[in-house]
């Protein structure tokens, strides 16, 4: 829920051009889906002559692309403490494969739980630090007729269903693959909790039975009904949940997480790269470090209401005053988990995502779907 689009970019397309008049950028319109947008480079990337010099990228291609030697490596063209000090942690790593870095940081973004204020002090509770707070809370809403749910999340079968999980299974202490040893954890009782907690809203009647069939805007838009106390999702919420109906009676927070354990928000920024076969490297880095001054990305944001990834713009007095909520996102943002960078990511997803499915309704076992998923897994990775 955070690309771009190229008509987003024009301003700033245009200034570059005024501003390099011995640099033509030219912006390529992409389709919506993102999908899509990965098998156009790809396809470009396999025919040996692609047409594009840079690469705007969601953080999940970005292992897929360096193994494939697509991209240029870009660690040297910049200071490794410069880059700690500027960007949030998890869209370094999230661009960053086996330990180079192969894009520069352009917006960020990263799952949170959204929870009504004004429902929680009619109930004398506080916002929830744990999966068992959430659920008491949610049930005693709804036995006092407060809410119909109590907890929103996407559990339709695509890759939402697995930046959402990997959130839960890191609040339960788990993880999904060790990209170091290719090591999949995905059987163990921390990643079997953690579905049974999503198995169980749905059997407890916390979540709604078609959550299984939910994406982002079908969460987005029940909650901004007003029947829900809680809701994961992404930081554009924010913005057009502050226009409806529920309107100043909602905050923010990170994830709930089991008791001694420490949430996570799964890391979903998207960068620029430079590609590996382009003619012109130095004007591509050229675009790219225009792309990452202050002031740029600042018009950036202002014009699509994204997260920077800029550590410093969650403060900036202008964008502030525009999205007052930025500085409450980020220790949410900075709190993040990646999904696993490793070359075979869209298949390990596309196993995950099924197996998932099959446990939350009802088909499987949680027990049984986490194993199969694990050891398909570790088929595909050879271990």
């Amino acid at each position: 829920m955070s690309a771009i689009t190229a008509t987003q970019l024009e301003p700033i397309q245009i200034d570059f051009n005024k501003s390099h008049p011995n640099i033509n950028l030219e912006i390529v319109k992409a389709p919506n889906d993102t999908n899509l947008v990965e098998d156009l480079y790809t396809s470009s990337f396999l025919l040996g002559d692609s047409p594009y010099d840079l690469a705007y990228m969601d953080t999940v291609w970005v292992p897929k692309f360096a193994a494939a030697n697509w991209l240029q490596d870009l660690s040297e063209k910049i200071d490794k403490q410069q880059l700690e000090e500027t960007y949030l942690s998890g869209d370094i790593e999230g661009g960053t494969y086996k330990n180079k870095l192969y894009w520069m940081p352009l917006i960020s973004n990263g799952g949170m739980l959204y929870y009504r204020t004004d429902l929680l002090k009619k109930g004398g509770f506080e916002p929830p630090n744990t999966f068992e707070e959430l659920i008491k809370i949610s049930q005693e809403l709804q036995q006092q007729g407060l809410v119909e749910w109590g907890y929103l999340w996407q559990g339709k079968q695509y890759e939402g269903l697995s930046a959402m999980f990997i959130e839960i299974l890191k609040g339960y202490g788990g993880f999904w693959v060790n990209s170091e040893t290719n090591e999949v954890g995905l059987d163990r009782p921390e990643a079997i909790e953690a579905v049974d907690f999503l198995r169980t809203t749905i059997t407890a009647g916390i979540s709604p039975p078609g959550v299984t069939t939910y994406a982002e805007e079908e969460t987005r838009r029940l909650f901004q009904s007003g029947k829900t106390v809680f809701l994961r999702n992404w930081p554009y919420v924010y913005p057009l949940a502050s226009k409806s109906e529920i309107a100043g009676n909602f905050a923010i927070k990170p994830m709930v997480h089991a008791s001694g354990k420490e949430s996570g928000a799964c890391s979903g920024g998207w960068g620029l790269g430079i590609v590996k076969s382009t003619k012109h490297p130095e004007e591509a880095w050229e675009v790219i470090q225009y792309f990452n001054k202050p002031e740029v990305q600042r018009k950036l944001i202002l014009e699509t209401g994204l997260v920077p990834a800029r550590k410093s713009l969650f403060n900036d007095k202008i964008l502030v005053a525009e999205f007052p909520y930025l500085p409450n996102l980020f220790p949410v943002v900075e709190n993040s988990v990646l999904r696993p960078p490793i070359a075979q990511y869209a298949q390990a997803s596309d196993i995950l995502q099924r197996y998932l499915s099959a446990a939350l309704t009802g088909s499987r076992t949680p027990e049984l779907a986490m194993k199969g998923a694990a050891a398909e897994t570790r088929a595909l990775l050879g271990t």
